[in-house]
């Protein structure tokens, strides 16, 4: 008898032992480097930050201890990628929700959907444009601004001057960094890897593309005698506008590994796939019902339009459900008057506001 209980504690210790195995484990796969643009959110960003994040391979580690300085901007990028995606998304049914856990995003990107793509490209992005904007104002020892063009001429009559910001560093550190957990050993063969690297890439050729020269005019009475040129980062929300128009046009892949990714369309199979191009594995769910399994809240609740024909409309961010409609009292300051001297008198406008809400 005693046996038997000695065999049964055993077991009990074996089936323990698997799983806790495979919570951490599972924990380690979806654990990301994007954990840190949540952090960053948060506010709790420190020195020791990066060897806190599970997930995180050994190339990513190694930056973050030889570039100590970097960690603000990998986390600065991080965020900004997040709110972007955030904006982006505001209106769709799925609307970029986060968890403040170090899966981020939760089971949401384990397929390689539309939307897995745009989050890889546009945090990508983020950390290319974080690190170039440090590099500029000198806040990172190992990089400064581009002088590689000062003081050359163009046909146009206006020189290279000033500062341009250096966007190659930045593409370097965010192919070094962002890349690292798709591209170290095996990873980097399997299709869906290929398909992170490819994204990130689309993400980082966008920062590069959208730069454009500003110039600045001197002469005597503003007459631009002399003009004053040098490359620019784009506003941050435009390179999430051009990504987003790249979520919607995305290429579906064939499945199997290959050493090249390949067009699902067996009629275009042998048309390249460019670095401008973001591509993805799987259809997207519809995102309406709430499942918590694959990371979906649903659209119940969500405030939606009544008179839009877009994604905010009430017709297609409720799913077919219906909405509910609540008049809501709106107290604003109007009627505001400048009195001499010196205060605004204004009087309290109070109006009903009709809000719809999905079913």
């Amino acid at each position: 008898m005693a046996h038997r209980q000695a065999r049964v504690t055993r077991g009990n210790w074996i089936i323990l032992f698997l799983a806790v195995y495979w919570i951490i484990l599972l924990r380690c796969c979806y654990a990301s480097w994007m954990y840190l643009g949540v952090a960053s959110l948060a506010g709790s960003i420190r020195d020791d930050t990066c060897s806190e994040v599970p997930g995180l391979v050994q190339q990513q580690l190694q930056v973050c201890k030889d570039n100590p300085q970097s960690l603000l901007c990998i986390s600065e990028g991080a965020r900004r990628g997040i709110l972007e995606c955030q904006s982006q998304f505001r209106f769709e049914r799925w609307n970029c929700t986060t968890q403040r856990n170090y899966t981020v995003f939760g089971p949401v990107l384990r397929k390689g959907t539309r939307e897995t793509a745009f989050v890889y490209a546009v945090l990508s992005a983020g950390v290319v444009h974080s690190v170039t904007q440090a590099c500029s104002v000198g806040n990172l020892t190992d990089c400064s601004c581009d002088m590689s063009r000062y003081g050359e001429a163009d046909v146009d009559g206006w020189k290279w001057g000033g500062c341009s910001d250096n966007v190659a560093y930045g593409l370097w550190f965010s192919k070094t960094f962002v890349d690292a957990p798709d591209a170290v050993g095996q990873n980097g063969k399997t299709v869906r890897s290929m398909m992170n690297l490819h994204n990130n890439e689309v993400g980082r050729k966008t920062v590069e593309k959208l730069m454009s020269r500003k110039c600045r005019c001197h002469g005597v009475s503003g007459s631009c005698a002399i003009k004053t040129c040098w490359r620019g980062l784009p506003a941050f929300k435009d390179i999430g506008q051009y990504l987003k128009d790249g979520y919607e046009r995305s290429v579906r892949l064939a499945g199997r590994a290959q050493t090249k990714l390949r067009r699902k369309e067996k009629s275009k199979r042998r048309v390249p796939i460019s670095h401008e191009e973001l591509v993805h594995l799987s259809k997207s769910p519809n995102y309406c019902k709430h499942n918590p399994k694959k990371g979906i809240l649903g659209t119940n609740g969500r405030v939606c339009n009544r008179t839009s024909k877009g994604a905010e409309s009430c017709d297609l961010l409720c799913c077919g459900r219906g909405y509910n409609t609540q008049v809501v009292r709106h107290v604003e300051r109007c009627q505001c008057k400048f009195h001499w001297c010196c205060y605004v008198e204004c009087k309290s406008c109070e109006t009903m506001i009709d809000i719809h809400t999905c079913k």
